[in-house]
């Protein structure tokens, strides 16, 4: 029987070092890999180029390695909620490059099919598509993208099993899925860990052959990135 558990954090983040290259899956808040992001700051690492949809909020998320500098680089889409991000961004202690959001979603999907570039007609006339290949078909212009290239991916599943098979839920079924498997090791934290056979096969939405580790989290925050109350009248 294939078993992909590795007991703690610490050794599901054997071999990481300075200068990788890390997709790390999410939105907003949802669905971060939030023990293993933890582990990434307590390691100290550094010059780390980050691909995720967004940067997490100046206290939370990927918001905790930007405050003590580790990334070098972000890939991202949206970054709007972390004021950090932000003052390092216009400051060029970090060096940013804006994706398209479905774009982004792609290059990891290319990267977990095994293609090394495709074409989207997303930036094209703008500056996303200044230096890059573009091409006609079928009277619409496009342009190449070539797929990421990373070391590790990390996600974050509700359950899974000692083979590395995963089940998202709701909208944490996010970015997650398309990180699997789209690194050279993809790293898997689960809310629940099972035994191999447990899940049933009609339900699972990642197979374990896009897992090489799987590790059951601790302790989830459920954050809202903005909360917006009615005053009392």
């Amino acid at each position: 029987m294939i078993n992909k558990k590795v007991n703690t954090v610490k050794d599901a983040l054997q071999g990481v070092s300075n200068g990788m290259t890390m997709m790390l899956g999410g939105f907003g808040l949802c669905g971060i890999p939030e023990n293993s992001i933890a582990e990434l700051v307590r390691l100290g690492l550094t010059d780390l180029t980050c691909i995720s949809n967004n940067a997490g909020v100046d206290d939370f998320g990927l918001g905790f390695l930007l405050q003590n500098h580790q990334i070098k680089k972000m890939i991202s889409s949206y970054v709007g909620e972390n004021d950090e991000f932000e003052r390092q961004m216009l400051s060029g202690e970090l060096e940013v490059e804006l994706t398209p959001q479905g774009t982004l979603a792609e290059k990891c999907r290319a990267a977990q099919a095994g293609f090394p570039a495709f074409y989207t007609p997303a930036g094209y006339g703008t500056e996303v598509a200044e230096g890059k290949e573009t091409r006609e078909f079928n009277g619409k212009m496009y342009v190449l993208e070539e797929a990421f290239k990373a070391d590790f991916s990390f996600v974050k599943a509700w359950k899974g099993d000692e083979a590395g098979n995963l089940i998202f839920k709701g909208t944490a079924r996010n970015f997650n899925p398309c990180m699997c498997g789209a690194a050279t090791i993809t790293v898997a934290e689960v809310e629940e860990l099972v035994p191999a056979g447990t899940l049933d096969p009609n339900q699972i939405h990642i197979p374990g052959i896009f897992v090489q580790r799987i590790f059951q989290g601790e302790k989830y925050e459920k954050r809202i990135e903005q909360r917006t109350v009615r005053a009392k009248s």
